[in-house]
C-alpha cells in the first residue's frame, strides 16, 4: 500500500501543509501572507517567520481534518530544510521536529528547489531523466533530473530571478505584488512591440541567464515617459508590461531551445521538459515552451497552477521519493538558507556574499 506522508513547507511567505498517499493529494492547504506583507512592497523576513510560527499548527490541522486522518495513520513527515528565508524554514523544521518526536513518526528533510523539480512525478508520472526548468521568485535555472537527488545544472540566473524581476517591475509602475499576475495582466492590453527591451545574454553561449539589465532598461523607459508627459498613462503601463513579458518570455525560450540540445545528447528514451515555479503558472511563458518543445518533438508538461507555486503537495511527494531512496533524517536535521541541488556545480555569478542558493 502506498505510504501516507504529512508534507510541510514554510520557505517563504506560505505556510502549507499536505497530505499524500502515493500520488494522490488528500489534503492541500496553503495560508498565504499577501495582507501581512502588502505595505512593504515584498516580503519581511522576520514578518513571515513569525506568522509562519503562529500559522503552522493551525495548517497540519485542517490538512488532517480535510484528509479524515489522525497524526498517528501518517506514515512519515516530510519538511522543507531549505533553500528559503531561514526564520520561516526554521519554523517549518521545529515544527515538523515537533510531531515527529511526539508520534514517533520518520522525519524528512526536503530541499524546497527538488519539491519544485519533482512535481511533474506527482503530477504526470514523468520518467527519469527528464529536463526541468525551475522558474520561480528567487531561483532559475535549467536541470537534468535523474532522480530524487540526482541533479545536473546546466545553466541558471547570474543574477535576478524572473519572479524577482516581475516583482521589480511591478514596484516600479504601481502595481500590486506578487508582481507576476499583476505584469501578466497589464501586458493583455498592451503592445510588445512598442518598446525595444534588450534580451540579455542572448549573444553569449550556453544556457545562462541575466535579468537586471531588463529590469534597468524598465526603468529608464518609465522615467522617460514620466519626464515626457509628466506621467504614465494606463496604455503606458500596459505596453511596458507587455515588452517586459515579451523580452522574458524570448530569453527563457532561447535558453529552453540550448538546454535542449544539452539534454539531448544523452538519448533519454523519452525526452520531456517540464516547468514547475511560481512564473511557470504565466500563461505567455507556458505557450512559449509548449511551442519550443512541438519544435523539438519534445513531451511538455507543466503542473497545474495551484501546484506551480509554493505548496507542500510537493513536499510530500519528494519526501516519499527519497523514504523510498532509504533516505531519512533525525533530530540534527538544520535549517539551511541556501541549498544547492547540484552540488558539484560551481556556483553562479552573482549568488552574494553567503554562498550559492542553488
Amino acid at each position: 500500500m502506498p505510504r501516507t506522508i504529512l508534507g510541510l513547507e514554510s520557505s517563504c511567505d506560505d505556510t502549507a501543509a499536505a497530505i499524500l498517499r502515493g500520488r494522490e493529494v488528500l489534503s492541500s492547504v496553503v495560508a498565504g501572507q499577501g495582507g501581512l506583507h502588502a505595505a512593504y512592497g515584498g516580503v519581511v523576513p522576520e514578518i513571515a517567520a513569525r506568522a509562519h510560527a503562529e500559522t503552522l499548527d493551525g495548517v497540519v490541522a485542517e490538512a488532517l481534518r480535510e484528509a479524515d486522518l489522525t497524526l498517528g495513520e501518517v506514515d512519515a513527515i516530510a519538511v522543507t530544510a531549505g533553500p528559503g528565508l531561514i526564520g520561516g524554514v526554521l519554523a517549518g523544521v521545529m515544527m515538523a521536529k515537533g510531531l515527529a518526536a511526539g508520534s514517533g513518526k520518520p522525519l524528512i528533510g526536503v530541499n524546497h528547489l527538488a519539491g519544485h523539480a519533482l512535481t511533474p512525478r506527482l503530477t504526470d508520472d514523468l520518467a527519469y531523466p527528464y529536463l526541468m526548468l525551475l522558474v520561480s521568485g528567487g531561483h532559475c535555472q535549467f536541470l537534468i533530473v535523474r532522480g530524487p537527488e540526482d541533479f545536473t545544472r546546466l545553466g541558471g540566473t547570474i543574477d535576478d530571478a524572473p519572479g524577482e524581476a516581475f516583482d521589480k517591475t511591478a514596484r516600479l509602475l504601481g502595481l500590486a505584488q506578487p508582481g507576476g499576475p499583476s505584469v501578466e495582466t497589464e501586458a493583455r492590453h498592451g503592445d510588445a512591440s512598442r518598446f525595444a527591451f534588450p534580451r540579455p545574454l542572448l549573444d553569449r553561449p550556453g544556457c545562462d541567464l541575466s535579468f537586471s539589465g531588463l529590469k534597468t532598461a524598465i526603468l529608464r523607459q518609465r522615467d522617460a515617459l514620466v519626464a515626457a508627459q509628466r506621467g504614465l498613462t494606463r496604455q503606458d503601463r500596459a505596453d511596458l508590461c507587455a515588452g517586459f513579458q515579451a523580452a522574458v518570455r524570448d530569453v527563457l525560450s532561447e535558453k529552453t531551445r540550448r538546454a535542449l540540445a544539452l539534454y539531448r545528447a544523452e538519448h533519454p528514451a523519452q525526452p520531456a521538459l517540464a516547468v514547475a515555479g511560481g512564473v511557470a503558472a504565466n500563461g505567455s511563458l507556458r505557450a512559449a515552451l509548449r511551442d519550443v518543445c512541438a519544435d523539438a518533438g519534445v513531451v511538455f508538461t507543466a503542473p497545474p497552477l495551484k501546484l506551480c507555486t509554493d505548496n507542500a503537495a510537493m513536499i510530500a511527494y519528494a519526501g516519499g521519493e527519497l523514504m523510498e531512496a532509504g533516505r531519512a533524517s533525525d533530530m540534527t536535521l538544520a535549517a539551511r538558507p541556501r541549498w544547492p541541488l547540484d552540488t558539484a556545480a560551481a556556483p553562479l555569478v552573482g549568488h552574494g556574499k553567503k554562498g550559492a542558493k542553488a
